[in-house]
């Protein structure tokens, strides 16, 4: 493939590239570059928001290039700072260590895990003494680093920035020379870090490596970026099931994004939205886990709402005998959140966007009254929401 189509395919989907001309003439060298993608595995399991810098640093190696994903060990027990309004808790290298092995196991469900170079910066960082520490420090200014957005904001409201946040951006900047990185991908967060490490390939007498940013993905909601701590994620590990279930709750206006960040592909404008939903459901389940499985949870779905039957479903169970005595359509609702689900809804959310609505069903015929004495008899099929029903036993 020549340069020139290469550089169309990678900066496909990017936030920022800089830039795009320095990227063509590395392209043209005629050699694989050495693509970095730093990654602190602060906690064990990632969700798809994580897999779209995954996603381009895979799309390098289709390429023939070299991927190296560097694993902050050394990195992940500071915390990076980025956009952060508070300092990290620290972890300790064992629980970063524990977490790094099931999130390169997760990783390599995108990557080919033959063709990708994995590099701990805990190898150089612990061999530097503290006479080397100080040598690098005087590479940055501290006006530098003030420039951080997110510093200067912390600072102008009085919040606490600890000093060894502001090594953070130099330790990412040194990764870069000791890797020697032609280019290196992050979030649209990480423009200052990866700058600081062409300014230290620079001074390393290193050509310097080019900035690609990718865009943070938005969640479920179509608002706020993908996180666990706004429940509005897709977890790769999650089961197949799941996953197809919550990437159907993707909006419309979401879908082309999705295609384009987690799949690299455009989206087709020619399919009606819900059959370009299921394909692109069905697409990434297959990925993270098996065409088999995205076929049968597809199918499981069409069955469920397509078809509405849930009878032939496969459905989670619940034995009467460990119901609790004088149900309400309101305790049961709750009840069966809590415990087939592990969701806690309030007795006013449950009514105001479940019960009234007429989204709870038992067999079919909807449940509005809250109060409503409700005693499910074996084979009962309770739906709750088009997410979740349950079968009875």
């Amino acid at each position: 493939m020549t340069p020139e189509a290469q550089l169309d395919i990678l900066t496909a989907g990017t936030a920022k590239v800089l830039s795009e001309k320095e990227l063509l003439e590395k392209l043209r060298l005629g050699r694989p570059l050495r693509i970095k993608l730093g990654v602190d595995p602060t906690a064990p399991d990632i969700h798809f928001g994580h897999t779209v810098p995954l996603e381009k640093l895979r799309q390098f190696q289709e390429l023939g290039h070299q991927a190296v994903l560097l694993i902050g060990d050394f990195t992940a027990t500071v915390g990076d700072p980025s956009g952060r309004s508070a300092t990290r808790p620290p972890l300790t290298r064992e629980q970063v260590l524990v977490n790094a092995e099931t999130y390169t196991e997760q990783a390599f469900k995108i990557l080919d895990r033959e063709k990708t170079e994995i590099v701990y910066n805990g190898d150089w960082f612990r061999k530097m003494t503290y006479e080397d520490v100080l040598r690098l420090n005087a590479r940055v200014t501290l006006q530098q680093m003030l420039q951080r957005e997110d510093f200067r904001t912390r600072i102008d409201s009085a919040t606490e920035v600890r000093l060894h946040e502001l090594q953070y951006p130099v330790m990412q900047g040194w990764d870069s020379v000791e890797i020697r990185a032609d280019v290196e991908i992050g979030g649209t967060d990480q423009l200052f870090n990866i700058l600081v490490g062409r300014d230290l390939q620079k001074e390393e007498a290193q050509p310097q490596q080019v900035v690609m940013l990718v865009p943070l993905l938005e969640g479920l909601d179509g608002v706020k970026k993908m996180s666990k701590s706004y429940d509005n994620y897709v977890g790769v590990n999650d089961p197949s099931l799941d996953m197809f279930g919550k990437l159907m709750s993707v909006s419309d206006d979401l879908m082309a994004r999705y295609y384009q960040l987690l799949l690299g592909e455009t989206l087709d404008p020619a399919l009606h939205p819900m059959e370009a939903k299921k394909a692109l459901a069905q697409k990434l389940t297959s990925r993270y886990h098996d065409a088999a499985a995205g076929q049968a949870a597809r199918d499981d779905w069409d069955t469920r709402f397509s078809k509405k039957d849930l009878a032939a479903a496969e459905l989670p169970e619940i034995a009467i005998s460990t119901l609790p005595a004088e149900l309400t359509v309101l305790s049961l609702s709750a009840h069966v959140f809590q415990t087939s689900f592990g969701i806690s809804k309030s007795n006013g959310e449950l009514k105001k966007q479940f019960i009234t609505p007429g989204s709870v069903q038992l067999n079919g015929d909807k449940l509005t009254d809250p109060n409503a004495a409700v005693s499910p008899a074996n084979g009962d099929i309770l739906k709750l929401s088009k997410k979740h029903a349950v079968r009875f036993i």
